[in-house]
This record gives C-alpha cells, structure tokens and sequence, in this order.
C-alpha cells in the first residue's frame, strides 16, 4: 500500500510522475480544477471585499470523492499542479476540499516531467503560495465581474448569448481597427526600374537607385521617362562596390508567444492546437522501453531563459555532430519582454539527446512537427551565429544609379540547423554577384518598368495578433489562445484566408463597450491590470485593493448603461434568392461556424444553405457545372462543382481558370515554402512563383 499521495490535473501527466516515484506514491488526477465559482449567478459578493463564493464543479463529486478515499489512506497528500498561477489556484482548491493545511509542506512544483526534476521537487515542498493563489483569484473575479455584469445587458439590447471580457474585448477592437484603416487606405501610385546587367558571360540584376548619386522616388509615369531619358548608351560604369562581412545571431529558445506564432508560420497550426499538441508533449509520451517520458519543459511562459544543465547538453550534442566551430562562445543573455515574469524557463526539450529522429516512430505527425520545431530552435539558439558575405555594387550612366545588392551564407552557424519562419511565407535566399570591380564597364541587356501601389497594412493573422498582444502587454501566455477562440466561439470575428475578419455582431457590440465602458478598451488600463495582477503575485500589491479600485468607476458606468443603452435590431441581410422548398426570400444569418442562408419563413420552413463562392473556373469534370469554394466541418477550406452530387469532383487546392498549356489539362495553386505555385494535375507543367 502506498504511504503518500499525489494529485495532479491529468492522467497522462499521472502516469509520467508515477513511474518515477515507485510503489510508495500513488498518483491520481483531479481532472483540472475542483472548485470554481457557479455558473448561474455572479457568485461574488461586491459588498463584502469581493468575497468568491466557490462551488464543487458539476461532475466533480465521484473525483473528491475518491481523492479524499485515497487521502484517508496515506501518510501525507502532495499537490503537484503546474507551476504557475492556475495550477497554484488548484492546490489550493484541493487543499480546502481535502482538508489539508496550505500552509504545511504539501505543495510540489516542477518545470519538467524527467525523474531528476520530480526527485528534485519531492525534496523540497512547500506551503501554497497564497500570492499566486491570490494573482489568480483577482483575474478570475475581474473577468467575472465585467462578463456577468455587461453580458446580461448585451442580451437585453442586442441578442441572447453574447459576452464581454476584458482581453476579448481589445483582441476584437484592433481586429476592427485594422479593418477600418484597409478600408480608409488611400493608395498612392509608385513605379520601380528593374534592370538586367551583362559582364562577359556573368549576368545580375539591379534595381534603379537615385539620380546625382541621391536616392529618388519614382512616382509617376513622367518620372520613369526622364530617368530613361537620361541613359546614353548600354554602357554602365561600375561606381562602387561595398563588401562587408555581416554577423547573424541566432533566435532565442522560444516563449508562449513566439512558439505559437512559429507553429502558426511553419506547422499552419492554429494556437489552441498548439497549445493543445504542447501539453501532451509536457506531460508524457510513451517512447517504447522508456516508458512514458515528458519531452518538453512547462509550455507556458514567458522567459527565454535555460538551464545551465540544458546549455550544457545542446553544446556537447552541437560540438559532437558538427564540430566545435559551431559551438557558440561567450555568454548571451536571454532577453525578456518587458512584462516577462522569468517565473520558468524557456520552452525546450527536456533533454537535448532525444533527437526528433530518434522518438519520431513513437510520436503523431503533429506531435512530431512541432517537437522538432521546438527542438532545433532550442539546439540553434546555442549555436554560432551565421557569417554572411554582403556585397553592394553601384552602376551609373549619365547620372542615373542602379544598384545591386548580393550575399551569401559564408559560415552557416545556427542556419545549419534552424532558420526563423517569415509572416509574409517567404524563404530566405542567397543573391549572388559576379566578382565585379570599380571602374569596370558593363552592358544594360533589358530594363523593365513597372507600376506598383502602395498597400493597405495586412489583416491580423494569429501569429499577428499575438505577437501584438505581447507587445501591448495584452493577455499573458495563459490567455492568448483562449482569448483568440472565444472571440471566434461568439462570432465576434471570422477567419478568412487565416486572416480575421469582424463581424457584423462584432462591430455592434463593440461600439456599445465603446460607448459605456471605455475603459475595458484602453490599451494602458488593461496593460496597467496585467501588471496589477504580476504585482499581487509577487506579493506587491492587495488584490481586494486592485479589484476595488476598478469596480467603483466600473459599477457607475453599468447604472448608466443599464438606464441609456438602447436596444439594437440586428436586421437580417437578404441573400438575393428565393427558398426553393417554400418560395419566401432567403437571408444571410449568422451561425456558430459563421454566415449561412436561411429561409426567412422560419420556423414554418427551416431551410438552410450554406454560403458558396464562385471562382470563375468551369467543372474540368462534368464541364457544365462551376467550381465554387466550400469549407468541410473541420473549416478547412476545398473547391466543389456545384452539381455536386451529380458530379462529385473536390479539390483542397484552388483551380484556376486557364487550362495548361502543355496538355491542356486542369491547372491549380499549391501553397508551397517559397510561395504559390501553379501545378498542372496531369503531367510535370509548373511555374515556380516569382
């Protein structure tokens, strides 16, 4: 019979921690928390310090039940949530239920499921940290208090279901106004020369510079023509040439933030997958004769920091597989966001020894993906920086200058192993020069001049919006990926071409917080409460202090709202058909999974339709239906006939209209690491993206 007990949140993270601790242990899961505050009322009460009126959760009886059955029969109960505010709040949910002093040695925390850290950390308990504890319970009332006060009022004046949260609340507002500044975009007309050079047998490109050794702008047509009026000849005369060698330091180990944005660039994972993947690697895979094995640190954090002993590991794994040059020398220190709280490490491999190779059989494809992901940018970010060769060359003929810009990788350092992915998709590539000198004479083969317009700024990706939020210091690496589903869950905000979009319902509920509770809105309020909260848990600052402080203005605006706030008819927009069941107009609605068509003779005719999108391609199978863009219930995007089922053909990538010119088949788009390629699906027709 085992002599101690311990409580943790998952069975998989149970059956890591129990094969290390022996037969003494048993290990059981609480299944996240036990306690929280209800469901159906506010559950704090605002006259008595904001007192939390905490609840078993439903479905949470038979768990206590058999937790405090186990509890009864051990010597000593230890409480091994996750090492940070949440799994603190836990613990100490646990410790009221079970009947265990907080503040007796009962608390374990470790940064990583491996044998060393859990033998390390049952060598040390503590008593609950009652300031983490307290960290938690002020954001938990505060999002309540502003949900379960404004929600209600949303539903009276707009529509049933909505919600207001403090976070959400910002995360829709820059989604909304990024998309306002795209429509308020002006564009304004620019126009570069591109130029091809010739030296012998070398060839190279360079773009037109400046006028009179001084860079100018080309902004119009007329512009273009006086600059070519100026060339005399094909001659070009070699002006300067600039040769630096350039230094490339490698990325730091990766954040919360920055490994969701990474796996959203590379891995097109979306951040609650990741997240998702992340936990599972954290608690424990099963890698055959070792067991279950956690594979990664504690994946919710801030720091960029490491351990001595994992520094140590990657530079003897560096040095034995490319040899010692590789090995970066001197120290580097981790450079934090300035609301980092340095509370854990870095996300990395637990140990740097289990190449992704090696445990790729034992892993899924995406548990794999993103391991490998998180283990070269660990391994790199203890590498050599990478050398590069640059070279400018400036040209010139009658005054005007071209200009050509060249590098190539001299040592690859950390590039042998990991390169950081763009936002824009592209791949870095070398630019080769000829070995050109000053004062040498080459030919113009072909000048190209080209109209271009300026562009609005990109809509938020979610790599971009959380990158924005950190920023900001919006949210903190616990809420960045909730925050981003739940404004999706109450269709506050749509994803097209992984790119947000508002809504309608968005937009309306937006100007009403603008309208009464502008400070939910405000940047540096909300900043200043993420820091309020990081001040509670460091044991700065009261928390009943801080709630009370944004209560009292809040509570003065909701009685104004509750009196003024009028009700908003969100009309249904008409779709432009008829209901082919009962002949009443169709309208646009907007469901869980976004707009769809229904028959407005609801709930007489409960017709519905999803909303397709032509792309202007004929069906290359039936050839009389059109291709029309659809979305499978996962939302992935593919391209139907819409005769379909009389004609069945699919596609995931996106067909284009013009047929292919070496068998006149059907040609389609591939997405692909240096950008959009178009593919023939019969024969070996390609062009490779610009």
């Amino acid at each position: 019979m085992a002599d101690y007990l311990v409580i943790v949140e998952s069975p998989a993270k149970a059956k890591t921690i129990g094969k290390y601790l022996g037969k003494k242990y048993a290990v059981k899961a609480s299944m996240g928390h036990v306690r929280d505050l209800p469901k159906s009322q506010m559950g704090v009460d605002t006259e008595n310090n904001y007192d939390p009126k905490y609840i078993t959760i439903r479905g949470k009886g038979p768990v206590l039940k058999e937790l405090k059955a186990a509890a009864k029969k051990v010597k000593k109960v230890y409480l091994a949530a996750d090492p940070d505010r949440e799994g603190e709040a836990i613990a100490w949910h646990l410790a009221y239920s079970l009947g265990i002093d907080e503040n007796s040695k009962c608390r374990v925390v470790f940064n990583e499921i491996t044998k060393s850290a859990i033998k390390d950390a049952f060598k040390e308990p503590r008593p609950i940290n009652m300031d983490l504890v307290d960290a938690q319970q002020a954001r938990r009332i505060l999002d309540r208090l502003v949900g379960y006060n404004i929600s209600p009022l949303l539903w009276k004046k707009v529509k049933k279901g909505l919600s207001a949260g403090r976070v959400q609340s910002i995360a829709v507002k820059m989604i909304i106004d990024r998309e306002k500044e795209i429509k308020d975009f002006v564009p304004e007309e620019y126009w570069s020369i591109d130029g091809s050079f010739i030296r012998g047998d070398d060839s190279f490109e360079a773009k037109f510079y400046g006028i009179d050794g001084k860079k100018k702008d080309i902004r119009s047509k007329e512009d273009v023509e006086d600059v070519l009026s100026r060339l005399k000849g094909k001659d070009f005369t070699i002006q300067k040439v600039t040769k630096k060698e350039r230094k490339r330091n490698p990325v730091q180990p990766f954040t919360t933030s920055s490994l969701q944005q990474e796996a959203a660039r590379k891995l097109n994972f979306r951040a609650r997958k990741t997240m998702m993947i992340a936990q599972q690697l954290y608690e424990g895979i099963d890698i055959g004769n070792e067991g279950t094995v956690g594979l990664i640190t504690y994946m919710r954090t801030d720091s960029t920091r490491i351990s001595n002993t994992a520094k140590e590991g990657a530079k003897v794994y560096i040095e034995e597989k490319y040899g010692s040059e590789y090995t970066r020398k001197g120290k580097r220190e981790a450079k934090n966001s300035n609301n980092a709280q340095d509370a854990h490490e870095a996300i990395r491999p637990t140990t740097v020894e289990k190449d992704p190779k090696t445990i790729k059989q034992y892993l899924s494809r995406d548990q794999y993906r993103l391991y490998k992901l998180i283990w070269e940018r660990l391994v790199a970010s203890e590498m050599a920086p990478a050398v590069m060769d640059t070279m400018s060359v400036d040209i010139e003929n009658g005054g005007v200058t071209f200009r050509a810009n060249g590098s190539k990788v001299k040592f690859p350092g950390f590039m042998k192993v990991y390169i950081e992915g763009r936002d824009d998709g592209k791949m870095e590539q070398d630019k080769f020069l000829p070995d050109l000198k000053e004062g040498e004479i080459v030919q113009k083969e072909e000048l190209n001049e080209n109209q271009h317009f300026t562009q609005p700024p990109p809509r938020y990706t979610e790599a971009r919006l959380v990158k924005t939020m950190e920023e900001m210091g919006i949210g903190r690496p616990s809420t960045y990926a909730p925050t981003l589903d739940t404004i999706q869950r109450r269709n506050y905000v749509a994803l097209e071409d992984k790119r947000f979009v508002p809504t309608e319902l968005g937009e309306i509920v937006l100007d009403l917080i603008v309208e009464f509770f502008p400070e939910i809105l405000d940047v540096e309020f909300t900043a200043k409460m993420e820091n309020d909260l990081d001040y509670i848990e460091e044991g700065r600052q009261n928390w009943i202090q801080i709630i009370d402080e944004f209560y009292h203005g809040f509570e003065k605006r909701l009685k104004v709202a509750e009196d003024e706030m009028k009700e908003v008819e969100i009309r249904d927009e008409p779709a432009g058909e008829d209901c082919e069941k009962c002949g009443s107009p169709m309208v646009y609605k907007m469901g869980r999974y976004g707009k769809f068509m229904a028959c407005s003779n609801f709930p007489d005719c409960r017709n519905t339709k999803a909303i397709v999108k032509e792309i202007g391609v004929k069906c290359p199978k039936c050839k009389e239906g059109n291709i029309v863009e659809r979305k499978s219930k996962k939302q992935r995007k593919f391209f139907g006939c819409d005769r379909y089922p009389e004609c069945d053909f699919v596609s995931w990538d996106k067909p284009i209209a013009r047929p292919c010119p070496k068998c006149e088949s059907l040609l389609v788009e591939k997405k692909t690491k240096k950008g959009v390629t178009v593919q023939c699906t019969e024969c070996d027709y390609k062009e490779e993206p610009n």
